[in-house]
C-alpha cells in the first residue's frame, strides 16, 4: 500500500495536481490487478466520486459516459453508479410529452404499481425490458425488475394546464415513493417526460454492462453519471446522484457540512418534491429548482445563492443592491464546501459551478455539437478525443461554466458580471 504524503499543490499546465487533497481526506491507495487493471478501493468513507456528464448534437450511447466514469476508476471506489439521460432518441423521441417511469421493482411492488395507475388513470405506453443474466456483478444485489415505462396521461388530466400535469406527476412519483418504502417493494427514481434514470449497486462498467445499456432505446443527447454510492452512510439508492427533480437535475463532488439548515429551509418552502435528503448533496437540486421556479432568477444567479460574494465585493458590483438583498433573504441556502456541482436544466443547457474552496477537480472541453463535463480531463479524452485541448476549460470559485442547448460553445458566466435576471 502506499500513502500519499505530497506537499503543496502542483500546478502542470493549467492542471492542478489533486495528491495533496487526498492526503488531507486520509485516502489508503490499493492496488488490485486482474480483469480491471489497477484499480483503487475505499478505505476511508471520504473517498471522492467522480461525475461526468455530456450534450450531443447526436444521440450517444450510455456507454460513452460508462467509459468515461470507467477512466477515472482511480478516482472513485466503484460502490455505485447513477445514470440521468434526457433528450432522448429512439422510440421515446416521437413520445416527447409522454412520462416515463424509471425504477427498480419486486414482482409484488410491480403489481401494486400498475394497481395504483391504473387507479389512477394512466395507460402503458412503451416499455423496455431489460432482462439481465441470472447472476449480477459482484456486490450488485438481485432484483427482480428495472422498469422503464412511457404512459399515456388520464384522461381527466388532459384539460389540465402542463403546470398542474407536472405537479401531478411529482405527487404521483411521492406516493409511489413513499409506498415503496412502506413495504420495500418499489424505488422510483423520476416519473418525468423525456427522462429516463437508473441507479444501482456495484462497479459503473459492470453494471452497465450487465443491463445491456448499449442499446439504441436508450441513446441520448444529455447524459449525466456519477461513480460512487452514498458510503458515508447506510447505502440507500435514494441517495444516489444524479438528483431530479420537476426537469432539474444535479449531481455534485464534495461534502455539504451546512445541510441541515439548508434541508430545514427548504422543506420549510412549501414545495412539493422537497423531501428525501438521503443525502447531503440533493439540497443543490432543490436550491436550483427554487432559484430558478420560485425565485424566478436565472442560472447566473444560483451562484449568488449557494456561495454569495463578500460584502467588499458586492460593494462594487453592478447589482450589489439586488445582491445584498438576496445574500440576507436566502442566507440559510449558503453551502459549505467543498463541493463541484454539475447540472442539467429543462432546456437541456449542463453547467459546471464550484464553491469558494475549489477542492473538488472539474473540467469542461469539447467541440462544436459534443461538449463534456468532467472531474477528469481523462474522462473527456475517453469521450472526445477529437477537440482543441488547449480550450479545455476549469471553472474557478467564481465561474459558471454552461453549454446550451444548442451546443456550440462554452459561456462563461462570472459573479463579477451583471447578473441576468431571467432564466
Amino acid at each position: 500500500m502506499l500513502f500519499f504524503n505530497f506537499g503543496p499543490c502542483r500546478f502542470i499546465g493549467n492542471m492542478i495536481e489533486w495528491a495533496p487533497i487526498l492526503q488531507i481526506l486520509g485516502v489508503v491507495i490499493a492496488t488490485a490487478k486482474g480483469k480491471n487493471n489497477a484499480r483503487i478501493f475505499k478505505e476511508h468513507n471520504n473517498t471522492m466520486c467522480r461525475l461526468f456528464a455530456i450534450s450531443s448534437e447526436e444521440p450517444l450511447s450510455p456507454m460513452v459516459a460508462m467509459d468515461a466514469m470507467d477512466a477515472m476508476r482511480e478516482g472513485h471506489d466503484g460502490s455505485g453508479v447513477g445514470l440521468f439521460l434526457r433528450d432522448l432518441s429512439g422510440p421515446f423521441e416521437d413520445m416527447r410529452d409522454a412520462p416515463i417511469l424509471s425504477g427498480i421493482f419486486t414482482k409484488a411492488g410491480l403489481r401494486r404499481l400498475d394497481e395504483i395507475l391504473m387507479d389512477i388513470g394512466f395507460r402503458t405506453k412503451y416499455k423496455i425490458s431489460i432482462k439481465v443474466p441470472k447472476t449480477p456483478p459482484k456486490g450488485t444485489p438481485k432484483r427482480d425488475i428495472y422498469l422503464i415505462r412511457a404512459y399515456e396521461y388520464p384522461d381527466e388530466w388532459e384539460t389540465w394546464t402542463q403546470e398542474e400535469r407536472y405537479l401531478g406527476l411529482v405527487e404521483t412519483r411521492l406516493k409511489l415513493r413513499a409506498l415503496g418504502e412502506e413495504e420495500r417493494d418499489m424505488i422510483v427514481f423520476s416519473f418525468w417526460p423525456d427522462v429516463i434514470m437508473i441507479k444501482e449497486i456495484g462497479d459503473p462498467l459492470s453494471v452497465a454492462e450487465y443491463l445491456d445499456l448499449d442499446r439504441k432505446e436508450l441513446f441520448a443527447r444529455v447524459i449525466l453519471a456519477q461513480g460512487r454510492q452514498n458510503t458515508n452512510y447506510a447505502i440507500n439508492l435514494y441517495a444516489c446522484h444524479p438528483f431530479f427533480i420537476q426537469g432539474y437535475t444535479t449531481m455534485t463532488n464534495g461534502e455539504n457540512t451546512a445541510f441541515i439548515p439548508i434541508k430545514e429551509y427548504l422543506q420549510s418552502r412549501g414545495v412539493a418534491g422537497y423531501i428525501g435528503y438521503n443525502s447531503d448533496s440533493e439540497v443543490f437540486t432543490h436550491i436550483l429548482h427554487y432559484t430558478l421556479t420560485q425565485l424566478e432568477l436565472g442560472l447566473g444567479a444560483y451562484k449568488h445563492v449557494i456561495t454569495p460574494l463578500q460584502n467588499d465585493a458586492l460593494h462594487d458590483h453592478p447589482d450589489g443592491g439586488f445582491l445584498k438583498q438576496l445574500k440576507q433573504s436566502c442566507r440559510r441556502l449558503i453551502i459549505d464546501g467543498p463541493n463541484c456541482v454539475i447540472g442539467c436544466l429543462p432546456d437541456h443547457s449542463l453547467f459546471m459551478a464550484q464553491d469558494r474552496k475549489k477542492l473538488r477537480p472539474g473540467v469542461v472541453g469539447g467541440r462544436p455539437g459534443r461538449w463534456a463535463f468532467s472531474s477528469e480531463i481523462c474522462g473527456i479524452d475517453a469521450a472526445i478525443p477529437d477537440r482543441d485541448k488547449s480550450k479545455d476549460f476549469q471553472p474557478m470559485h467564481l465561474d459558471t461554466a454552461i453549454v446550451g442547448p444548442n451546443r456550440q460553445e462554452i459561456e462563461i458566466c462570472s459573479q463579477t458580471d451583471p447578473l441576468p435576471l431571467q432564466p
